[in-house]
């Protein structure tokens, strides 16, 4: 091989390491211009999320998928500035997510969910709830389950999808609740006297509230007698409080007025008894 040819393929590779320098630059500033736009971007969503005031747990996992995403997106289009295929990659990409979705389908339920719970908010860390068939107070809010603590203190994981797809109770929401009990009343007792001292001790229970104020009424009647509906209101903290006490005050304050004990009362009457009243003495 001569001097010019070997000049020749010289200058040949010059020309293209100078070129591939160039693209690597080129790239290169691609890459970090990109990145750039990437972060300037998660910023933006970032702080109209804040202001939306949605949870910061669901902002960070938005931003994190988002920048996830558009780095892949920034990766195929380096390559492709580089001359390589990237139609397949793409398809190859959107098989392997669609597999994963396929894969995942239960978990991605418990996450939509898990979204919705908490842009809509039917219930917080705190409330009293019943959600997913569990009533409890509500522990932890998470993207995928949500941690309830039964009242006899056990710890209940429910998946948001079994919670959203059901009737949520959340007895935090209303100021007020209302305890719902009955009293059992003789035949011989007049409920009018019952409901007035009903009415009297149930407004001396700490915590029933006096507005609105207790409420006793005839419920229902029964083979013993009369049944009471006695009903006092409170706040959520004090229900427990206020239904034991009431239930206290009812045993205590019939006791103490002498009031008889219900019995259900029975005729029996047989078919000679009926035959032997129906004849005429001798």
């Amino acid at each position: 091989m001569d001097t010019g040819k070997l000049g020749q393929l010289a200058q040949q590779g010059y020309l293209l390491l100078v070129a591939l320098g160039i693209k690597i630059l080129e790239a290169l500033a691609l890459w970090i211009v990109g990145r750039w736009l990437i972060g300037f971007s998660i910023k933006m969503i970032d702080r109209v999320m804040t202001k939306q005031k949605i949870d910061p747990t669901l902002i960070r996992y938005i931003n994190n998928t988002l920048a996830a995403v558009l780095n892949i997106v920034l990766v195929i289009a380096i390559l492709g500035f580089f001359g390589v295929e990237t139609t397949s990659f793409a398809a190859l990409i959107a098989a392997a997510g669609v597999a994963i979705g396929m894969a995942w389908s239960g978990l991605l339920s418990n996450f939509a969910a898990g979204v919705f719970i908490i842009i809509l908010q039917p219930f917080k860390v705190g409330d009293f709830v019943v959600a997913g068939g569990v009533m409890g107070t509500v522990e932890e809010v998470g993207l995928f389950v949500t941690s309830i603590n039964t009242l006899d203190n056990i710890r209940n994981i429910v998946g948001n999808a079994k919670i959203f797809g059901d009737v949520i109770q959340n007895f935090s929401t209303n100021p007020y609740r209302r305890v719902d009990l009955t009293a059992q009343l003789s035949h011989s007792v007049d409920p009018h006297q019952a409901i007035a001292i009903l009415k009297e001790g149930l407004a001396k229970i700490p915590n029933v509230l006096s507005d609105p104020a207790p409420s006793v009424e005839i419920l229902t009647f029964t083979l013993a007698g009369p049944v009471l509906a006695v009903r006092p209101c409170c706040n959520n903290k004090d229900y427990w409080q206020v239904y034991f006490a009431a239930n206290t005050l009812i045993k205590d304050a019939f006791g103490q007025a002498g009031f008889a004990v219900p019995e259900q009362h029975y005729m029996v009457r047989t078919a000679d008894a009926g035959i032997a009243a129906g004849k005429a003495p001798n």
